[in-house]
């Protein structure tokens, strides 16, 4: 496995849809994880980068790869952020104890990067920077998203009658976007984003890592595959809410 998408929801609610990407993260000495996620608090046009050594989590301290993020600083296109930014974001928080049940007693260390509101072209240019870490034996990365997030509140009621009910024409809008990710269509994806304006909140680090696949020199080798989808409620009626969750790996296929 190089890489999973998993939602960044309550464990509650969106914890059985990510242990189906996670069960296939197996732990390797020296591993470097490079966790990707969105911003919901505060406001970037570029990446941001640790500014800290070790994040805390109540199952134990997970170490920052000083080395790897110090090489990312001094190309210029990352943001430091604050100790306040990150601990209010919960996007990559999420992941965390994840990462760490699974991989606690090896010797990994994190590479935690906040995807900010980025263009197509900004897309393309993190992830030709990104790629050839990816291309090492020694990494994995994970991107956090949620997908759908539909209801009044959140401004986004999409709904095509000829799906069927509001929930199955939720998922149908899902699956179109997770197929264009399987397939790394970067352009069918961002032209399905523009059409359809899917309330995805992870949309920018999941860009990143298409372009990461596409640039990589196992691109011909590397098959992605969604392993599971939910919805926090099956919306039936226009006063409902629903977050959607999906999980997906990338795997280098021989």
């Amino acid at each position: 496995i190089k890489a999973l998408i998993g939602p960044h929801a309550g464990f509650d609610y969106s914890g059985p849809t990510a242990a189906w990407g996670y069960r296939y993260l197996s732990s390797r000495k020296d591993l470097k994880v490079f966790l990707l996620g969105p911003c919901h608090h505060v406001y970037l046009k570029s990446c941001g980068i640790t500014s800290l050594k070790v994040y805390r989590t109540p199952l134990g301290d997970i170490d920052i790869d000083q080395e790897l993020v110090s090489e990312l600083k001094s190309t210029g296109f990352f943001t430091e952020t604050t100790k306040r930014v990150e601990e209010e974001e919960h996007s990559l928080e999420m992941h965390l104890p994840y990462i760490l049940k699974l991989l606690k007693g090896t010797s990994f260390k994190l590479v935690p990067i906040m995807v900010g509101n980025l263009d197509a072209k900004a897309e393309e240019n993190y992830g030709a920077l990104l790629a050839k870490y990816f291309d090492r034996e020694d990494t994995v990365f994970i991107v956090s998203s949620d997908f759908c997030h539909w209801g009044a509140g959140i401004d986004f009621m999409y709904y095509r009658k000829e799906d069927g009910e509001i929930y199955q024409s939720i998922e149908k809008l899902d699956r179109d976007g997770m197929k264009l990710i399987e397939e790394h269509d970067f352009k069918g994806y961002t032209e399905y984003l523009e059409k359809t304006e899917n309330t995805i909140c992870g949309r920018h680090p999941i860009g990143v890592l298409i372009n990461i696949i596409l640039k990589s020199a196992h691109r011909d080798k590397i098959k992605t595959k969604f392993t599971q989808y939910a919805q926090s409620d099956r919306v039936k009626c226009k006063k409902g809410t629903s977050v959607s969750y999906a999980s997906a790996v990338s795997f280098i296929i021989s």
